[in-house]
């Protein structure tokens, strides 16, 4: 009886240990999502770029990352989506840099009920983002940073030139308020889909409509074209550009005719121009080093830090789910989504994220940072 107690107990441990080991090597799988052709492959490229700085293993587990191109297209996403779900058994999703394709992966999400950290700002009605978590900042929290440069700036009538997708659109529904609330009227609207080639008749428009400054809502080498209309159509002032433009694309394409033009931003792109108390400042340096010892001087930019900050979110949540469950099974998507919504304030390169189970946006209305064009390099703006 004695021995088939202790053959019995040694029998437990040896299962113990076993189920603690496969615990503790468990694989984590991350598909990603992103536009690495197409309209927005100016931001997709940097983002896959980012995750060329991750280390192998994230909280002792390995990772495996699947990395699937979008073509910018919401269909393909969603196909992608289905295929990481399915196929690839994720534990989470990265992606998309494109708004429209990450709304339609946000749909999967919430099907599947797998967390997606969105890298662009997906717009969704209250409670249908449960299991999705933007990485980027709000059009409304960058909106702020711009309506208070153009406020400092004596700028009364605004015209706005941007995207006729979810994207535009939800820049113009917030940017309308934020600047209304300032005493700043937007005068003049015209839209343009991502793949035209010109938009000359919209920038004939907004000059005669002779607003005090333009808002351009484009993304990447994409957010080139409007400015330069604007430009050689003898616009005369202010031309500001949205977080999606925040990339050298913008200065290679659009050339002398961007100079001058203002930018809004996190503060990652401009970490090294931060006072040393900025919370941002030292994760911000960071990711410049690391990335342009990669990738060459002066490409830094937005799309790469926010793959940066995603890392870092993972490393604190990560370890909180696993204390509920293994990678691979539902029940470890669930503590992820439960971890996102618990952890507290995280601070990133680009600002702090506070997910709640009420805002699953994270950052504050005082993130954005304004940059100016000034002889093809960005320059901080008081």
């Amino acid at each position: 009886m004695r021995i088939k107690k202790i053959v019995g107990s040694a029998f437990a441990v040896t299962t113990l240990t076993f189920a603690l080991q496969q615990a503790a090597f468990a694989e984590i799988t991350i598909g990603v999502s992103l536009p690495l052709t197409g309209p927005a492959s100016g931001l997709g490229i940097p983002c896959r770029n980012g995750f060329e700085l991750w280390p192998s293993e994230i909280a002792g587990q390995k990772v495996r990352l699947v990395i699937l191109d979008d073509a910018s297209d919401a269909a393909q996403g969603t196909k992608n989506a289905r295929r990481l779900v399915d196929q690839d058994k994720a534990d989470l999703i990265i992606g998309s840099a494109a708004t429209p394709v990450g709304i339609a992966i946000a749909q999967v999400a919430a099907e599947a009920k797998i967390v997606q950290l969105a890298e662009s700002p997906v717009v969704m009605a209250p409670g249908a983002d449960k299991w999705t978590f933007r990485l980027v900042h709000s059009t409304e929290v960058m909106a702020h940073a711009i309506v208070d440069h153009m406020k400092a700036q004596g700028v009364k009538t605004v015209g706005f030139l941007g995207y006729s997708d979810a994207y535009g659109e939800s820049w113009l529904k917030d940017f309308t308020a934020v600047a209304k609330a300032a005493g700043i009227e937007v005068v003049a609207t015209e839209r343009f889909a991502r793949a035209d080639t010109s938009v000359s008749a919209q920038a004939l428009k907004l000059n005669m409509a002779s607003p005090d400054a333009v808002l351009v809502v484009a993304s990447g080498s994409g957010a080139a074209m409007p400015h330069r209309a604007m430009v050689e159509r003898g616009y005369k002032g202010k031309i500001y550009q949205t977080h999606s433009a925040a990339s050298r694309d913008l200065m290679r394409v659009g050339g002398s005719a961007v100079e001058g033009g203002y930018v809004v931003t996190g503060p990652a792109v401009v970490a090294d121009a931060l006072p040393d108390s900025h919370p941002s400042k030292q994760l911000g340096m960071d990711y410049i080093q690391k990335y342009e010892a990669k990738f060459g001087q002066g490409t830094r930019n937005q799309f790469g830090a926010h793959t940066y900050d995603a890392l870092i979110v993972l490393e604190k949540v990560v370890p909180m789910a696993l204390e509920k469950a293994k990678p691979g099974t539902p029940e470890f998507r669930a503590a992820l989504r439960d971890a996102l919504e618990q952890a507290g304030p995280i601070t990133v390169s680009q600002g702090t994220f506070n997910y709640t189970p009420t805002d699953h946006w994270g950052f504050g209305p005082d993130t954005g940072v304004m940059m100016k064009v000034v002889n093809g390099d960005w320059k901080i703006e008081p």
